[in-house]
């Protein structure tokens, strides 16, 4: 209801949310009164809950009471803690039948030789190593500050590929595994025309044995070189700069032309969450995706350790067995991951989350898994492995937000959509970010940083399905080449960050 202060979620629930600052007395509900200050996105209970209760939002889980609450009583950290969930993983039950589009839809997009479609036209530079880190970037800023892209109007940039890892590290394993998917995958991404790898010569990650299990030999899209066979640090850059400048006629030359909205793959993201990210933005980028699900596109959910919790309801709606089944194993590794490593699966939420009224991994996840809209889960991939069903899948990866995107950028998202309640200045490369605000005080607070205000969906000024079409709208506007937030501030350069897992040595 308009102007209600507070949102109820589920019939079975006993917290509800409030949608503004409560004063005591305020009534929550009917015979129900804030007996205490209750700040906006946070938790009031209703009934009464004994010690060691189950605490219930969405309908599930969230928590166990650590000592009797009374109704109207703030529910969080003080008085809620972390305990088991629903574990009941029924595979394929639950699953939904994808609505058919009233008619198919295009955008203007990059049609690439393999058949693939992208949103952006860039040239990457590929870092091998953190030892060709500073040299690819003054390469990259070289090119986009001299104003030879003028003469380009269909190159987006050149963006370098840098990070901390490469060497020092096991040549085998899942760490190896992790920064030689998301090399390639960002190497040979539908939003990169060409790409130019750049070792420095010696690192445990080779190019030769990446060109030995993958094919790099189209002259068109892959050049490589190391710094200690170009002859260092500035004849690497001048050779690099020359040899991009030698690129740019070739990449200009291919043109946005219609592509069907299907071949859009949408990276799903939330960072700096609150207590009402499960309310508006989530379910509203939910909505969305069940519509590019309907024109035969794809959404990909992450961060794994951020749908812990809700990752029963997920298996539920598995296309098949197999799906589930690799859905679940993902949550067992963690599971012995965070045990192995001294951490725990409630380390989410982060201060900011519990700032803004999330209490434990399990509300945070429940909220979070929301953006995975309705219909069935496809696929299962590990991080940076290539998607190649259409529908809503999921990657895994871990829920730091920058290592995340970088997955599923790699795994061929050519979108990144972004959900925050803090507020967050995240952007990305080649894939752009459109963010979306939980609540209106941080759109209005960051505007030069957001795309699209959810917030008016918890004042009753607009529905959860109104503003997913707005966002599937804006979907198809950013495919056909307008600018997001976060690339007219320029952002995207220091958030690739492959995930590295395993022994530095």
């Amino acid at each position: 209801m308009p102007n209600a202060p507070v949102l109820r979620l589920h019939k079975d629930d006993n917290v509800v949310i409030a949608l503004s600052r409560l004063k005591p007395d305020t009534e929550v509900e009917t015979g129900v009164r804030a007996n205490e200050p209750i700040m906006a996105g946070h938790k009031v209970a209703t009934r009464p809950v004994a010690e060691g209760e189950a605490l219930r939002k969405f309908g599930q889980i969230i928590g166990y009471a650590t000592g009797a609450i009374a109704p109207g009583t703030h529910v969080h950290v003080h008085n809620c803690q972390m305990g088991d969930h629903d574990r009941d993983y029924r595979f394929g039950t639950e699953k939904s039948s994808v609505a058919p589009a009233p008619e198919p839809l295009t955008f203007k997009g990059f049609k690439r030789k393999d058949g693939r479609t992208g949103t952006r036209n860039y040239i990457a530079i590929c870092s091998t190593v953190n030892c060709s880190a500073t040299v690819s970037r003054y390469v990259a800023d070289e090119i986009n500050r001299s104003g030879v892209l003028n003469d380009y109007p269909n190159v987006d940039g050149v963006a370098a590929f840098a990070h901390g890892t490469g060497c020092g590290m096991a040549g085998e394993g899942d760490g190896f595994d992790n920064l030689e998917r998301v090399i390639w995958g960002h190497a040979t991404h539908a939003n990169v025309g060409a790409a130019l790898f750049i070792g420095l010569g010696c690192e445990t990650f080779q190019m030769g044995r990446m060109a030995e299990k993958y094919d790099i030999s189209d002259p068109e899209r892959f050049h490589r070189m190391t710094i200690q066979g170009t002859g260092g640090t500035r004849k690497t850059i001048e050779a690099a700069v020359a040899r991009i400048k030698e690129l740019l006629p070739g990449v200009n030359a291919l043109a946005r032309t219609d592509c069907p909205a299907g071949e859009l793959k949408v990276a799903l993201q939330c960072g700096g969450s609150d207590g009402l990210s499960g309310v508006t933005a989530n379910p509203a980028l939910g909505h969305a995706v069940d519509l590019l699900v309907a024109q035969n596109g794809t959404g990909i959910l992450a961060e794994t350790p951020e749908i812990y919790g809700a990752e029963h309801l997920l298996a539920r709606r598995a296309a098949s067995q197999q799906v589930g089944e690799k859905l679940i194993e993902r949550i067992h590794w963690w599971e012995d991951y965070t045990a192995r490593t001294g951490g725990e699966m409630n380390n989410n939420p982060s201060p900011g989350n519990k700032a803004g009224g999330l209490t434990t991994i399990l509300e945070k996840s429940l909220g979070a898994s929301a953006k995975g809209g309705t219909t069935p889960l496809t696929g299962v991939y590990r991080y940076g492995e290539r998607v190649d069903v259409p529908g809503f899948v999921f990657m895994d990866s871990p829920g730091y937000d920058p290592a995340s995107v970088t997955g599923q950028i790699a795994s061929g998202a050519n979108l990144v959509c972004f959900t925050t309640g803090r507020g967050s200045a995240f952007g990305s490369k080649p894939a752009p970010t459109i963010k979306l605000a939980t609540n209106t005080r941080t759109y209005e607070n960051m505007t030069e940083d957001m795309d699209i205000n959810c917030g008016d969906i918890a004042t009753g000024a607009a529905t959860v399905e109104q503003k997913g079409a707005e966002i599937f709208a804006k979907f198809l506007n950013v495919a056909s080449g307008e600018k997001t937030k976060s690339e007219a501030l320029g952002l995207g350069d220091n958030e690739f960050v492959p995930w590295q897992v395993g022994a530095v040595m």
